[in-house]
């Protein structure tokens, strides 16, 4: 495996090549607008090059959002757009069984906890009912990750570093992902169905088989798992995707903070060094699992992390589908999954990597997506080519193939077989010299026009020293969005254009940078930190929020922008969250009269004993929880019009 170091060095490394605030600085420099400093002056130098307004719209169609903007809140109340009804759909704790016991947060056990709704709300989608081709709108499945715990929201009494074994199980059961089965009502609103047979949740400890190239692989086998081809669990599931058949894929993003005492391994091991690329903690772990569980704890299961960090497979329609941990896309800390057809009928997947400095990355698979036989393709991502972009300062990048035998992936620099390359992806991607961002959260493709954007959520750590055409800002607190438009609008391509979208943060201040598409900045709405992402079915990019207390000391929200048109770049807000949580994810129902939004650790910040919220019901705990958001009037008008 390639040699790893600590993300400080490791950074100062790869600085040590051409940066792109180089490359740009001489670019800038030949076409006479480098004027001053690159980092202070980067919208005014970069503006000419990649931030202009385009004007090859052709004709100038009807606005297609019309909703009247919120302000930012700081109230312990969603908030939406007026003419707009919000209801709670499913909670924290709340029963997906009918011999589940009701939620009681004084009373909770691992048992309970794994028949009931997990804990921190993150990624969701619609599945409609019966099947995944149903044009169904007021019938589906509700696919949602459980991303982590908040265990000092969850128990009374607790101390950190120092958990009780029931807590810590508690916890374990409140990761992973429910499918709930849920159904429109009537007279309007959403409730979910009890008793569906439909209805299902994995955790920490539910059995899923590994399969692709690291499937097998020595530093996948434990003492539980012998042959290193399958795993108690997953966790933090973050983000996640839908397959054009018509299953989940959900990303295993932050894993390497279950993990404890890295250095229980000797220097010359070198699984420490990969360990240490992907930050696991030298010593003990901040939720201190490991006390109880010999699995967290690497002086005992060195090899277990490397079984975490993947993308997950599961049918949903098929409650007894044994999940599928599909190595083939690699491993990092995964945001997002999101799925196209190419123009030849292979499959490509985009997610990032949600880290300070970290990467991009596109899986194409070698097969064809059959879409008369749905299960035909249920093995389609386990083989294919593994891609990380690199972006050039002139609006042009490529896809570099991580391969195993190909350019520097080879036995000299520690890289033996694909799967070492799958388990390293971070170290390979190193060596390709691949574009290193601002926290690469969600990439999702437009559905209109072919399109892909990708959100960089923040890095405060960025340097006027390492400011670059694809990440223009020095302390970029507030985010920025990238447009990529794949050649010839193939998603297999291995070359591609870009331009920054946006560049996030408050219009009425200088100091941010702001830039929206060209719009008139005097119109938008202030917005920071931006996480997950989705379209409607008219091309409009809708954009939740991660980050905003920070830096507005304001409530989380809902955005929706158009990206085509005369209102490009007019940032409107339509929701807006409550103190402490986040608005983790966002999905539509087919006809997109109904729009689902997770609300993640509400509170987060405080105690049980004294919760800076007590949304949703007005009383403690704080529960993480999915809304449905819909007219009040009900009726067929689609969301945002």
């Amino acid at each position: 495996m390639s040699k790893a170091l600590t993300e400080a060095q490791q950074h100062s490394n790869r600085s040590k090549d051409e940066t792109f605030a180089e490359v740009v600085q001489r670019r800038l420099s030949r076409r006479g607008f480098l004027k001053g400093g690159l980092a202070g002056a980067s919208l005014l130098v970069l503006g000419p090059v990649i931030l202009g307004r385009r004007d090859d719209v052709a004709a100038a169609p009807e606005p297609t959002l019309t909703f009247q903007p919120i302000a930012l809140s700081e109230e312990d109340r969603v908030i939406v757009s007026p003419g707009y009804a919000v209801t709670v759909l499913i909670r924290w704790g709340d029963p997906i069984h009918p011999d589940a016991p009701a939620f009681d947060v004084k009373h909770q056990t691992a048992e309970r906890q794994a028949l009931q709704f997990g804990y921190n709300c993150d990624w969701l989608d619609f599945f409609p009912l019966p099947h995944h081709l149903s044009p169904n709108a007021s019938r589906g499945l509700l696919a949602v990750n459980h991303e982590y715990t908040n265990p000092e929201l969850m128990f009374l009494g607790y101390v950190p570093g120092s958990p009780t074994q029931e807590q810590v199980d508690v916890e374990i059961a409140a990761h992973g992902l429910s499918i709930v089965e849920v159904v429109r009502l009537p007279i309007g609103g959403w409730r979910y169905r009890l008793s569906s047979d439909f209805n299902r949740r994995l955790t920490g400890e539910t059995e899923i088989v590994i399969t692709g190239a690291a499937a097998g692989h020595d530093w996948m086998k434990t003492s539980y798992d012998p042959a290193g081809t399958r795993v108690r669990g997953m966790l933090n599931n973050c983000a996640g995707g839908k397959t054009p058949w018509g299953t989940i894929l959900t990303c295993e993003e932050n894993f390497h903070q279950y993990f404890a005492n890295r250095d229980a391994l000797p220097d010359d091991d070198p699984r420490k060094a990969v360990h240490t690329r992907y930050g696991l903690p030298t010593g003990a772990s901040e939720r201190r699992w490991e006390l109880y569980h010999p699995r967290f704890d690497l002086a005992q299961e060195p090899n277990e992390p490397f079984r975490f960090g993947w993308v997950v497979e599961i049918d949903p329609y098929d409650p007894h589908f044994v999940p599928k941990k599909r190595t083939a896309l690699g491993r990092f800390r995964h945001e997002g999954a999101t799925c196209v057809v190419a123009l030849d009928g292979r499959v490509a997947v985009y997610s990032g990597d949600d880290e300070r400095f970290e990467y991009l990355y596109k899986f194409v698979t070698a097969g064809q997506y059959d879409a008369r036989r749905r299960e035909a393709n249920f093995g389609l991502l386990d083989e294919g080519t593994l891609y990380v972009a690199r972006f050039h300062d002139d609006g042009t990048g490529e896809w570099l193939p991580l391969v195993f035998g190909q350019g520097p992936l080879t036995p000299a620099n520690g890289f033996n077989s694909q799967g070492d390359v799958l388990i390293n992806t971070r170290g390979a991607a190193d060596l390709l010299g691949a574009t290193q961002t601002d926290r690469p959260e969600d990439i999702e493709t437009n559905p209109v026009t072919g399109k892909v954007y990708c959100v960089m959520t923040n890095n405060t750590r960025r340097t006027a020293e390492d400011v670059d055409a694809a990440n223009p800002r020095a302390d970029n607190r507030h985010g920025h969005i990238i447009e990529l438009t794949e050649d010839d609008n193939d998603h297999m391509a291995q070359t591609f254009t870009w331009e920054i979208f946006l560049l996030c943060g408050d219009p009425d201040n200088p100091d941010d940078g702001a830039y929206f598409a060209g719009f008139d900045p005097r119109l938008v709405s202030p917005i920071s930190s931006p996480d997950n992402i989705t379209f409607d079915l008219r091309g409009n990019l809708w954009i939740a929020t991660d980050g905003q207390p920070s830096t507005f000391g304001k409530n989380d929200g809902i955005y929706a922008v158009p990206v085509e048109g005369p209102e490009r770049g007019y940032v409107r807000q339509f929701l807006s969250g409550v103190p402490g949580g986040e608005m983790a994810s966002l999905a539509f129902n087919p006809h997109n009269h109904a729009l689902f939004c997770s609300v993640q650790h509400p509170g987060e910040g405080s105690t049980l004993a004294a919760p800076s919220s007590t949304w949703p019901d007005g009383t403690t705990p704080p529960r993480p929880s999915v809304i449905a958001v819909e007219r009040e009037s009900g009726g067929s008008r689609v969301i945002g019009s």
